[in-house]
């Protein structure tokens, strides 16, 4: 199946999730990118006087915790239809792997927890509400989602919302803030998803790509919280999309404010692919079939 087929089809398994939160707003928008892996990147671990190097930097830092936790926030609005997820979970920078529990709100596909395992390229999703008996996993290549997973199913994985940072094209220091007793720096600015796809390269761009040519604005705003070592803290990242296919209109608009926090830098994390027999793929219907 060939990558525009797969974006066409918008992946049952998560887009249905977020339609069904946004019922009245218009139809959902629907990757896993990467932060950087653990003692691979020769950015030094400290923070730039150049706001928009320092936050650019930010990802590959970060990425020598070789770990974190993460909690997510992510609200839709369109006119006065809103909806809002939350989630969490651990991410580990060396094998490029996290999970994240995702609370869907009342409205949505299916009811209790969405759990994801995402890897630069893929995501497998366990409660999405597709037809996927229960237990089980559907493993999608995040091209399969016309965002590249950045917000269809209800959160921003923090590997994606970090790799975004490299496309930062302006940013300016806002002050000086104590978040949770920690002294931070805090960033404005905007960001292109396209040049972050390329500054990522490989299987980590392909959500960040899908959701450039998706996304119906181009410049990204961000708010960025980064320590004295250059360590991402928190992001925010204001992404639109069309509600009604191909409109440009103001009212079509359905606006995604999604926020990452990350805490736990360095602790132990374990994260791993679901069991193969436990997993299932969709078909080009959207129906479900042994992997």
């Amino acid at each position: 199946m060939t990558t525009s087929r797969r974006a066409r089809l918008l992946a049952p398994a998560a887009a249905a999730l977020l339609t069904a939160a946004l019922a009245g707003c218009g139809a959902a928008a629907g990757g896993s990118g990467d932060a950087g892996s653990a003692g691979q990147s020769p950015v030094a671990d400290k923070l730039s006087d150049d706001p928009a190097t320092a936050v650019r930097n930010a990802p590959d830092i970060t990425g020598h915790a070789g770990s974190v936790q993460a909690t997510t926030q992510l609200t839709t609005a369109a006119g006065d239809k809103k909806a809002s997820f939350t989630g969490g979970g651990p991410y580990d920078y060396a094998k490029r792997i996290g999970r994240l529990e995702v609370q869907v709100p009342p409205g949505a596909a299916t009811s209790g927890p969405v759990v994801e395992v995402y890897e630069p390229g893929i995501v497998f999703l366990q409660n999405s509400g597709a037809k996927v008996p229960p237990g089980k996993w559907v493993k999608l290549d995040v091209r399969q989602l016309a965002d590249g997973n950045l917000i269809s199913n209800g959160a921003t994985d923090p590997a994606t919302a970090a790799a975004a940072l490299r496309g930062v094209q302006q940013a300016t220091l806002v002050g000086d803030e104590t978040v949770d007793g920690t002294p931070l720096k805090h960033y404005k600015g905007t960001l292109d998803l396209a040049k972050a796809a390329d500054a990522a390269g490989g299987q980590a761009g392909y959500g960040l790509q899908m959701a450039a040519a998706t996304f119906t604005v181009k410049a990204v705003p961000f708010d960025a919280w980064l320590d004295a070592q250059g360590r991402l803290h928190k992001v925010t990242e204001l992404f639109s999309f069309a509600g009604v296919a191909g409109s440009k209109d103001a009212k079509d608009q359905v606006q995604v404010t999604s926020t990452v926090s990350l805490a736990g830098f360095g602790t132990a994390v374990s994260v791993a692919e679901p069991a193969a027999a436990d997993v299932v793929e969709l078909k080009d219907n959207g129906s479900p079939s042994p992997k």
